[in-house]
Protein backbone atom coordinates (compact mmCIF):
# COMPACT_ATOMS: atom_id res chain seq x y z
CA UNK A 1 0.00 0.00 0.00
CA UNK A 2 1.10 3.53 -0.77
CA UNK A 3 1.22 6.10 2.04
CA UNK A 4 0.29 8.76 -0.51
CA UNK A 5 -3.00 6.95 -1.19
CA UNK A 6 -3.78 7.08 2.52
CA UNK A 7 -2.97 10.79 2.54
CA UNK A 8 -5.36 11.35 -0.39
CA UNK A 9 -8.18 9.00 0.66
CA UNK A 10 -7.77 8.74 4.43
CA UNK A 11 -11.52 8.74 5.14
CA UNK A 12 -12.09 5.72 2.90
CA UNK A 13 -9.09 3.95 4.43
CA UNK A 14 -10.91 3.75 7.77
CA UNK A 15 -13.72 1.91 5.97
CA UNK A 16 -11.18 -0.39 4.34
CA UNK A 17 -9.69 -1.21 7.76
CA UNK A 18 -13.16 -2.01 9.09
CA UNK A 19 -13.99 -4.33 6.18
CA UNK A 20 -10.55 -5.97 6.14
CA UNK A 21 -10.59 -6.75 9.88
CA UNK A 22 -14.12 -8.15 9.53
CA UNK A 23 -12.66 -10.94 7.37
CA UNK A 24 -8.93 -10.93 8.04
CA UNK A 25 -6.19 -10.29 10.58
CA UNK A 26 -3.66 -7.77 11.75
CA UNK A 27 -1.59 -6.94 8.66
CA UNK A 28 -3.61 -3.90 7.65
CA UNK A 29 -3.84 -2.72 11.27
CA UNK A 30 -0.04 -2.73 11.56
CA UNK A 31 0.29 -0.79 8.31
CA UNK A 32 -2.41 1.67 9.35
CA UNK A 33 -0.70 2.19 12.73
CA UNK A 34 2.51 2.90 10.83
CA UNK A 35 0.64 5.49 8.73
CA UNK A 36 -0.88 7.02 11.88
CA UNK A 37 2.64 7.60 13.21
CA UNK A 38 3.30 9.67 10.08
CA UNK A 39 0.27 11.83 10.89
CA UNK A 40 -1.87 10.41 8.06
CA UNK A 41 -4.52 8.74 10.24
CA UNK A 42 -6.09 9.29 13.65
CA UNK A 43 -4.88 6.39 15.86
CA UNK A 44 -7.98 6.49 18.10
CA UNK A 45 -10.41 6.34 15.17
CA UNK A 46 -8.25 3.63 13.63
CA UNK A 47 -8.49 1.60 16.85
CA UNK A 48 -12.28 1.90 16.86
CA UNK A 49 -12.61 0.84 13.21
CA UNK A 50 -10.25 -2.13 13.59
CA UNK A 51 -11.81 -3.23 16.87
CA UNK A 52 -15.40 -3.03 15.59
CA UNK A 53 -14.51 -4.79 12.34
CA UNK A 54 -12.87 -7.68 14.18
CA UNK A 55 -15.66 -7.82 16.77
CA UNK A 56 -18.52 -7.92 14.26
CA UNK A 57 -16.70 -10.42 12.06
CA UNK A 58 -16.31 -12.85 14.93
CA UNK A 59 -19.90 -12.29 16.03
CA UNK A 60 -20.94 -13.29 12.51
CA UNK A 61 -18.79 -16.45 12.59
CA UNK A 62 -20.19 -17.32 16.03
CA UNK A 63 -23.72 -16.94 14.65
CA UNK A 64 -22.88 -19.23 11.72
CA UNK A 65 -21.48 -21.84 14.09
CA UNK A 66 -24.47 -21.62 16.41
CA UNK A 67 -27.10 -21.90 13.65
CA UNK A 68 -25.43 -23.81 10.81
CA UNK A 69 -22.29 -25.30 12.34
CA UNK A 70 -23.13 -29.01 12.06
CA UNK A 71 -24.38 -28.68 8.49
CA UNK A 72 -21.33 -26.69 7.43
CA UNK A 73 -18.97 -29.23 9.01
CA UNK A 74 -20.72 -32.06 7.18
CA UNK A 75 -20.38 -30.13 3.95
CA UNK A 76 -16.74 -29.05 4.59
CA UNK A 77 -15.13 -31.90 6.58
CA UNK A 78 -11.71 -30.28 6.12
CA UNK A 79 -12.76 -27.73 8.76
CA UNK A 80 -13.06 -30.38 11.48
CA UNK A 81 -9.39 -30.46 12.62
CA UNK A 82 -9.33 -26.69 13.09
CA UNK A 83 -12.66 -26.66 14.93
CA UNK A 84 -11.67 -29.56 17.19
CA UNK A 85 -8.36 -27.87 17.97
CA UNK A 86 -10.14 -24.64 18.93
CA UNK A 87 -12.64 -26.53 21.12
CA UNK A 88 -9.80 -28.32 22.92
CA UNK A 89 -8.22 -24.92 23.70
CA UNK A 90 -11.60 -23.70 24.97
CA UNK A 91 -11.95 -26.76 27.22
CA UNK A 92 -8.51 -26.15 28.75
CA UNK A 93 -8.51 -22.35 29.11
CA UNK A 94 -12.17 -21.25 28.93
CA UNK A 95 -12.37 -17.43 29.31
CA UNK A 96 -8.68 -16.90 28.58
CA UNK A 97 -9.06 -18.63 25.24
CA UNK A 98 -11.97 -16.37 24.24
CA UNK A 99 -9.89 -13.33 25.19
CA UNK A 100 -6.74 -14.48 23.38
CA UNK A 101 -7.65 -16.63 20.35
CA UNK A 102 -7.02 -13.67 17.97
CA UNK A 103 -3.35 -13.80 18.95
CA UNK A 104 -2.95 -17.58 18.38
CA UNK A 105 -1.78 -18.34 14.86
CA UNK A 106 -3.42 -21.40 13.29
CA UNK A 107 -6.37 -21.38 15.70
CA UNK A 108 -7.99 -17.96 15.30
CA UNK A 109 -9.49 -18.72 11.86
CA UNK A 110 -11.85 -21.36 13.29
CA UNK A 111 -12.25 -20.10 16.85
CA UNK A 112 -15.42 -17.99 16.63
CA UNK A 113 -17.14 -20.60 14.47
CA UNK A 114 -16.08 -23.35 16.92
CA UNK A 115 -17.29 -21.29 19.88
CA UNK A 116 -20.69 -21.11 18.20
CA UNK A 117 -20.78 -24.92 18.29
CA UNK A 118 -19.88 -24.95 21.99
CA UNK A 119 -22.00 -24.35 25.07
CA UNK A 120 -20.77 -20.74 25.42
CA UNK A 121 -23.79 -18.44 25.80
CA UNK A 122 -24.48 -15.61 23.34
CA UNK A 123 -24.34 -12.91 26.02
CA UNK A 124 -21.07 -14.19 27.45
CA UNK A 125 -19.38 -14.33 24.05
CA UNK A 126 -20.79 -10.90 23.17
CA UNK A 127 -19.10 -9.25 26.17
CA UNK A 128 -15.82 -11.16 26.11
CA UNK A 129 -15.46 -10.87 22.35
CA UNK A 130 -15.91 -7.09 22.49
CA UNK A 131 -13.20 -6.75 25.14
CA UNK A 132 -10.88 -9.09 23.24
CA UNK A 133 -11.42 -7.27 19.92
CA UNK A 134 -10.56 -3.89 21.42
CA UNK A 135 -7.45 -5.24 23.19
CA UNK A 136 -6.34 -6.89 19.94
CA UNK A 137 -6.92 -3.69 17.92
CA UNK A 138 -5.15 -1.51 20.50
CA UNK A 139 -2.17 -3.89 20.56
CA UNK A 140 -1.57 -3.91 16.81
CA UNK A 141 -2.30 -0.21 16.32
CA UNK A 142 0.24 0.48 19.07
CA UNK A 143 2.84 -1.84 17.49
CA UNK A 144 2.36 -0.24 14.06
CA UNK A 145 2.47 3.24 15.60
CA UNK A 146 5.70 2.43 17.46
CA UNK A 147 7.29 1.01 14.32
CA UNK A 148 6.26 4.13 12.39
CA UNK A 149 7.90 6.40 14.96
CA UNK A 150 10.99 4.19 15.05
CA UNK A 151 11.21 4.40 11.26
CA UNK A 152 10.88 8.20 11.30
CA UNK A 153 13.55 8.43 13.98
CA UNK A 154 15.85 6.15 11.99
CA UNK A 155 15.32 8.27 8.86
CA UNK A 156 16.08 11.45 10.79
CA UNK A 157 19.22 9.90 12.25
CA UNK A 158 20.25 8.68 8.81
CA UNK A 159 19.72 12.17 7.37
CA UNK A 160 21.71 13.71 10.22
CA UNK A 161 24.53 11.18 9.74
CA UNK A 162 24.42 11.90 6.01
CA UNK A 163 25.01 15.60 6.62
CA UNK A 164 27.80 14.81 9.09
CA UNK A 165 29.51 12.47 6.64
CA UNK A 166 29.13 15.04 3.86
CA UNK A 167 30.76 17.64 6.09
CA UNK A 168 33.59 15.24 6.94
CA UNK A 169 34.21 14.46 3.26
CA UNK A 170 34.15 18.16 2.33
CA UNK A 171 36.56 19.00 5.16
CA UNK A 172 38.80 16.09 4.20
CA UNK A 173 38.76 17.14 0.54
CA UNK A 174 39.61 20.73 1.45
CA UNK A 175 42.44 19.53 3.71
CA UNK A 176 43.90 17.34 0.99
CA UNK A 177 43.67 20.23 -1.52
CA UNK A 178 45.38 22.63 0.88
CA UNK A 179 48.17 20.13 1.63
CA UNK A 180 48.67 19.51 -2.07
CA UNK A 181 48.81 23.26 -2.76
CA UNK A 182 51.27 23.79 0.06
CA UNK A 183 53.44 20.97 -1.18
CA UNK A 184 53.51 22.47 -4.71
CA UNK A 185 54.47 25.91 -3.36
CA UNK A 186 57.24 24.37 -1.29
CA UNK A 187 58.50 22.43 -4.29
CA UNK A 188 58.55 25.57 -6.44
CA UNK A 189 60.40 27.54 -3.80
CA UNK A 190 63.14 24.92 -3.48
CA UNK A 191 63.45 24.26 -7.19
CA UNK A 192 66.68 25.63 -8.84
CA UNK A 193 66.35 27.47 -12.14
CA UNK A 194 67.63 25.73 -15.25
CA UNK A 195 71.28 26.60 -15.91
CA UNK A 196 71.86 27.72 -12.36
CA UNK A 197 74.22 24.80 -11.64
CA UNK A 198 77.97 25.79 -11.68
CA UNK A 199 79.99 24.91 -14.74
CA UNK A 200 82.71 22.32 -14.16
CA UNK A 201 86.18 23.43 -15.30
CA UNK A 202 87.37 21.85 -18.52
CA UNK A 203 90.64 19.95 -18.44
Amino acid sequence: MDLQLIADYGVYFYLLVFIWTFFEGETIVLFAGFAAAQGLLDPLLLLVCAGLGSYLGDQCYFWLGRNYGVRLLNRFPGWRPGVENALSWLERYDVWFILSFRFIYGVRNFSSFALGLSAVRWERFLRLNFLAAMVWAASFVAIGYFLGHAFSTAVNIANWLGYVLLGVFVALGCGIWLLHRRHRRHARRNAKPVGAEPMLPLD
